[in-house]
């Protein structure tokens, strides 16, 4: 009996390090994916951003270096595109939520007991994605073009000076940034709305509050997690798009983002310790917002 007991003893030690094992094998192929698709070219991206030019090389051949002064002077020649591509991803996110939350709510809520209608909607909400995001992109440069009926119709209407135009304009770009990244806004919404509790929402006309009341204290924190989840995914890729801004879709010389400048850099100009420089600085730029944003919304379990 005192054998089987010391055997026992033995035994049980064993099985969670073995599960752990398990484990370990089963998240390796996950761990050698990251490190080979995301944390080599993260360090490759670091050390050509510190790159100097080379002493005796041609346009575009540099040697790697501590250069840190690559830093200080694109943030001295590119801080307008910086802060233009910040501001631009916030108009648009801002302009996602504000067509997407009811959009979302309808659907999720109100549309709860009509299934097929549901889907139906849910299906026109995806279905952007079945077409490239050039394409869409070029269509809305066609329809907004100087020549198009849409523009011409409302310069004889008097609703835009005959001089005016669309494309090239600021405007165009939060447009057209706000139009391609509404599914990544409303699918996150609809995903927590539809799991809304109804029950909360009649406790909270039971207790005397108004619809509005019950929207501002009961909907929009429950639906918080939606909200944050949205607008990380509609911020953090249109705060580096350069298709939207770019003179060939939908902006012009004076509506530039930063990604126009890192892509300009890295196939143009062959600069690349500054293409580098500014996508490192896009990144942790956008991480420090990001944590900050989840920080004071209370919902830092999405981290």
């Amino acid at each position: 009996m005192a054998f089987a007991a010391f055997q026992t003893a033995e035994v049980v030690p064993q099985a969670p390090r073995k599960r752990s094992r398990i484990a370990l094998f089963l998240l390796l192929p996950g761990l050698l994916y990251l490190v080979l698709f995301f944390l080599t070219p993260l360090i490759s991206l670091l050390l050509t951003s510190l790159q100097a030019p080379a002493e005796f090389g041609d346009i575009g051949q540099y040697d790697y270096a501590f250069n840190w002064q690559n830093y200080v002077t694109v943030m001295s020649d590119y801080w307008p595109h910086i802060v233009r591509s910040f501001g631009y991803a916030l108009a648009a996110t801002v302009f996602a939520l504000l067509f997407s939350y009811p959009l979302a709510y309808f659907i999720g809520v109100k549309a709860r007991r009509w299934p097929m209608l549901q889907g139906l909607m849910l299906v026109l909400v995806i279905a952007p994605f079945f077409i490239s995001f050039l394409l869409r992109t070029l269509a809305w440069k066609q329809l907004l073009s100087d020549e198009s009926f849409v523009i011409t119709s409302l310069k004889a209407l008097s609703l835009m000076a005959p001089d005016a135009h669309f494309t090239g304009t600021p405007f165009a770009v939060i447009f057209g940034l706000t139009y391609n990244f509404i599914p990544f806004m409303t699918l996150p919404l609809y995903t927590t709305l539809e799991r809304l509790d109804l029950r909360y929402l009649e406790a909270g006309s039971d207790l005397y509050a108004n619809p509005f009341t019950v929207f501002r204290r009961v909907t929009i924190p429950l639906s918080m997690p939606g909200i944050v989840a949205g607008t990380l995914l509609t911020f953090i890729p249109a705060a580096g798009d350069y298709v939207n801004a770019s003179r060939d879709f939908l902006g012009g010389p004076d509506t530039q983002m930063m990604g126009n400048v890192i892509e300009a850099n890295f196939l143009v100009l062959l600069n690349y310790p500054a293409a580098a420089a500014l996508s490192i600085i896009l990144m942790a730029a956008i991480l420090v917002l990001v944590g900050v944003y989840v920080k004071r919304s209370g919902t830092e379990d999405l981290l």
